[in-house]
């Protein structure tokens, strides 16, 4: 009897099992978060406070979450040509964007130069801000982004500081399967004079060559309206290059 009863009490068990385990609730597992990653080197054609080929550099990382991004980039550009002897550029930036729906986001932003062709030593530029998307979906995206700045720099001629507006643009169009348009701009006047600003350009497109490699055209301009004693307001760069995902 007891055998029989034990039985009885095992198969019950067995059979009821199932049920309490669909009772617990499946745990979704989220893909983890990856790094995009890019780099890209060239040769630039300047115009403006020189005019020469430099050697260029730059790389990129962005790191994208359902509601934050996270952007890091450096480039550099080194040459030398008879007029300026120190004829090289160092630059970062790191941004962080936090969406509040599909289409508005703050951010907070840091950058910083060094420009030798333009006399400039450092300039480090720091804000939050508020953004839009005016087009976003998996061909184009335009988004535009404004705040205060504050703006700190050491030149050949002295140290400054002022706070600043940042007025700027992003656009990026597929150009099909395997080719991308790209086009920025951004505004910094300062606050107490407006005649006083610095406007920077870019426009570029990149065409895949194998999976990971891709050739890339970009055009920069950089306008500084009341540049160091010496210099030209406007620096120009043609920069013909390769890019590699990784």
């Amino acid at each position: 009897m007891k055998k029989i009863l034990v039985s009885t009490t095992l198969l019950m068990a067995l059979g009821f099992a199932p049920l309490f385990a669909a009772e617990e609730p499946a745990v979704k597992e989220e893909k983890p978060v990856k790094w995009e990653k890019t780099a890209a080197v060239g040769l630039t054609l300047t115009s403006g406070n020189s005019d020469t080929l430099l050697f260029t550099a730059n790389a990129l990382g962005v790191k994208k979450w359902r509601k934050n991004e996270l952007s890091l980039g450096a480039n550099m550009a080194y040459g030398e040509d008879s007029s300026v002897v120190n004829n090289q550029t160092f630059g970062a930036f790191g941004q962080y964007d936090r969406l509040i729906n599909e289409k508005l986001f703050g951010y907070g932003r840091v950058e910083a130069l060094h420009d030798a062709i333009a006399d400039v030593d450092l300039r480090l530029t720091i804000g939050p801000g508020a953004g839009y998307f005016f087009i976003k979906n998996d061909k184009t995206t335009l988004r535009a982004e404004i705040g205060p700045s504050f703006v700190i720099e050491r030149l050949g001629t002295g140290d400054d500081s002022f706070a600043t507006l940042r007025v700027a643009e992003k656009f990026t169009h597929k150009l099909g399967e395997k080719a991308r348009l790209w086009q920025t701009a951004e505004l910094l006047p300062e606050v107490s004079d407006f005649s006083n600003y610095i406007l920077t350009f870019e426009i570029g497109v990149e065409a895949d060559l194998t999976e990971k490699m891709a050739l890339r055209v970009t055009l920069q301009d950089r306008y500084d309206s009341e540049p160091t004693p010496g210099r030209e307001s406007n620096d120009i760069r043609l920069v013909s290059g390769i890019s590699y995902k990784f």
